[in-house]
């Protein structure tokens, strides 16, 4: 059988990346289209060992740092692949990928990270925080998108939604029902620390305004205790202006490093509203417990009193009372139980409702 996968962009080895690497695993033979691709993000990762095939996005001029810049001609490049000789197309959404023009009858399933954030539910708030010319260009631009992000979604032929809080924004914009597959975690990446925690907190993962590192970094402020970011993206200044002599601001750090990090924090903090959320499971198969809060995909991974602690409101009182109430309980969590909650995450249970839910939507033979 052939198979085409598509991609938004594969720029970093991310969440999103790691279900494109299970999707490889389940189909070898498969073609990659995307719209730019940094092979050396990927050298040592099964996606190098497929054929890869970019838009015409990465002709563009400094494509490969400001492709997000070229959201409005991407709906035409995933329309100029001729994807007509699969037998089979999946795509992998949160950026354009689902717009490609499947043939009469060609299964098109769309695996969906999330409906896209800054065109839908965060639209306001990322326009509130742009500067007055890009504010200005997003009213149109991003109303051209949210209707060909409708339309675009009439050619899949079946939603698979990351979690229940994805599809229900599936059904909420898009109209559509969707099953849910929890994305994959490869446990034997990490392991529990025989020398169990330091005395540190953890945030790790992009620093981009949704994810509120700003809101722990305040909380710790307030509260002396030590916590580490690791991390990059647009918040990266201004968190290091704004943290105190118990906050490290790290950067990017090499996965060596960050597996240690994860094994060795007391807690991972997690303070913004995911999609999914990725970190708290790798979190978590470290043996270390998660303070999150209480929306979002955070409720499908985290078990309170068993796997962590969630806090009600994004406030820096909210937050620093949660990490109050959890030193008070620390020694109840066990890293060992904790590791095993997180295995129906395993990556070899995705691969396994992946297979049997797309053997179901083709057509029979």
């Amino acid at each position: 059988m052939k198979v085409a996968i598509v991609h938004y962009w594969l720029v970093n080895n991310r969440g999103g990346e790691k279900v494109l690497e299970a999707l490889c695993e389940l189909y070898p033979q498969a073609d990659l289209y995307t719209h730019i691709y940094h092979a050396d993000a990927f050298k040592d990762s099964v996606i190098a060992q497929h054929k890869v095939t970019e838009s015409f996005i990465s002709k563009l001029p400094w494509a490969k740092k400001l492709y997000q810049n070229y959201l409005p001609f991407m709906p035409l490049a995933l329309e100029q692949f001729d994807l007509s000789g699969y037998d089979l197309i999946i795509s992998s959404e949160s950026g354009p990928a689902k717009g490609v023009i499947p043939a009469p009858g060609q299964p098109h399933i769309c695996y969906c990270h999330s409906p896209m954030r800054y065109a839908w539910d965060m639209y306001h708030e990322y326009r509130s925080q742009s500067g007055w010319l890009k504010k200005m260009l997003m009213v149109p631009l991003l109303h051209y998108i949210r209707r060909w992000d409708q339309l675009s979604s009439m050619s899949v032929s079946h939603f698979i939604a990351n979690s229940r809080f994805v599809a229900k924004r599936i059904k909420s914009f898009y109209h559509r029902e969707a099953d849910v597959i929890h994305p994959p975690v490869d446990f034997d990446e990490f392991a529990i620390s025989e020398q169990g925690p330091e005395d540190y907190y953890l945030i790790l993962g992009q620093l981009v305004n949704y994810k509120k590192a700003d809101l722990a970094v305040r909380a710790f402020n307030l509260s002396g205790k030590k916590l580490k970011i690791v991390g990059e993206g647009e918040q990266f200044e201004e968190l290091k202006k704004l943290a105190n002599a118990n906050i490290e601001i790290l950067g990017r750090r090499p996965f060596s490093e960050i597996k240690h990090y994860l094994a060795h924090c007391k807690a991972l903090v997690f303070p913004g509203v995911e999609d999914f959320g990725i970190v708290p499971l790798e979190a978590m198969a470290s043996g270390r417990p998660v303070i999150a809060f209480r929306k979002g995909g955070a409720l499908e991974t985290v078990e309170e009193a068993v796997s962590g602690v969630f806090f009600d409101a994004q406030t820096e009182k909210a937050l620093n009372q949660a990490v109050v109430d959890f030193e008070e309980n620390m020694g109840s969590f066990d890293p060992a139980t904790i590791r095993k909650y997180v295995e129906k995450f395993s990556k070899a249970e995705f691969k396994k409702q992946m297979q049997v839910l797309i053997n179901e939507q083709l057509p029979n033979k």
